[in-house]
């Protein structure tokens, strides 16, 4: 299945007044772009990345026009003569997990599950009569978490994924190796050995060296339930694999009319569409979220440094619990799965499922891009 890229469907519906980054490739090798007044603007020669794009003054880069978004043909699709690329580059690939109370819920019952998808019925409906509405409204590492955390303890109902929830300590890990993400109208790989797995609808913040936090885009944090219940320590497994991290089509870049608080306020809509005629629509809401963005962030940068910056998955609310294949199995992924996300002011992000296994090699590291770069003259001092 080859998808077709139409600015009315993709982008938010103010692109035109929006400031947007990202990657293209017109047959040389990926170049970053701007899109200012619904034009697309080449600022390759000015900031050969997209990570020396977000530590500019991007409003201030003149670029060459590529003329009107509109008239691109844009494609994934290896052969295309304009390819649309994931808009990151030299951004390390983090996130966020367990920052909502519902999907707090859904980890607990992985792990007491021990990955079984068959299990999870019965051990859900106990979990959220217990412990349901206190976690909505706790607030993380508050005098009033640490009660719930005792209370819980004496009640041996305490998980390592209520600690990270109402703790005083995110959960941060790396989500991918720089570079590794897929983008818009991309294959999105989920393991060929799992059987309980679903996509998480998210908002990733764009975040300069220095701690800036310049933009947002949306993406697809891909979880393996039944690798990740089995055993927390799994993690990597569960979710470091070929072309499992998505983010795209493009970063809004925060300005005037676009800021964190619209972040905050965000709804972003998931729905999927399997080859056998399946549906699923759900909605991650921002305004749920257990953590500011911006402490995320910061606990993201914690005492370490990443001079190219990074894009941080925001973490979701939604953890699909419809029953696909049987009674009391839930959801998991069907290979043809097409999954969309969108929100009103970020676009909207478009993969189709396969196995990590199938999906494109990833072979387009950072030797290959500095490599090309230097190629086309394009890097500082070249």
């Amino acid at each position: 299945m080859t998808f077709t890229f139409d600015p009315a469907t993709h982008m938010p519906a103010d692109w035109r007044e929006g400031l947007f980054a990202g990657r293209i490739d017109q047959g040389e090798g990926p170049g970053p772009v701007l899109i200012r007044g619904g034009e697309v603007f080449d600022v390759s020669v000015e900031v050969p990345t997209v990570a020396d794009l977000l530590e500019a003054d991007a409003a201030s880069l003149k670029g060459k026009s590529l003329g009107p978004l509109d008239d691109f043909d844009l494609s994934p699709a290896a052969d295309a003569s304009t390819r649309l690329l994931p808009p990151p580059d030299l951004h390390c690939l983090k996130a966020a997990g367990v920052t909502f109370a519902v999907s707090t819920l859904e980890r607990v019952i992985e792990e007491r599950a021990r990955g079984d998808a068959s299990a999870a019925a019965e051990i859900r409906a106990r979990l959220e009569g217990v412990v349901g509405g206190a976690m909505q409204t706790v607030e993380p590492g508050s005098p009033a978490a640490m009660a719930l955390k005792d209370a819980l303890i004496a009640d041996g109902l305490w998980s390592q994924y209520l600690e990270v929830a109402i703790g005083p300590d995110a959960e941060i890990f790396t989500k991918g190796p720089v570079l590794s993400s897929v983008g818009w109208g991309q294959d999105i790989g989920v393991r060929s050995d799992s059987r309980w797995n679903n996509p998480e609808p998210e908002v990733v913040l764009f975040v300069t060296g220095a701690g800036g936090i310049v933009g947002a885009s949306l993406g697809n944090d891909v979880n393996l339930r039944d690798f990740e219940g089995r055993s927390a320590l799994l993690l990597g497994k569960a979710k470091d694999n070929n072309a499992s991290c998505s983010i795209g089509p493009f970063i809004r870049l925060f300005d005037d009319s676009f800021t964190l608080d619209d972040v905050r306020r965000m709804d972003i809509t998931l729905e999927i569409e399997g080859p056998e005629g399946f549906a699923l629509s759900g909605v991650n809401s921002m305004g749920q979220i257990s953590r500011d963005p911006a402490d995320i962030v910061a606990q993201a940068l914690s005492e370490h440094h990443y001079p190219d910056g990074f894009a941080l998955f925001l973490g979701t609310m939604f953890a699909p619990t419809d029953d696909r294949d049987g009674p009391g199995q839930g959801f998991t992924h069907h290979m043809g799965d097409v999954v969309s996300i969108s929100s009103a002011r970020l676009g909207r992000l478009v993969n189709r499922v396969t196995t990590s296994k199938e999906a494109p090699a990833w072979e387009f590291g950072i030797r290959a891009l500095m490599g090309n770069l230097a190629s086309r003259g394009l890097l500082r001092g070249a």
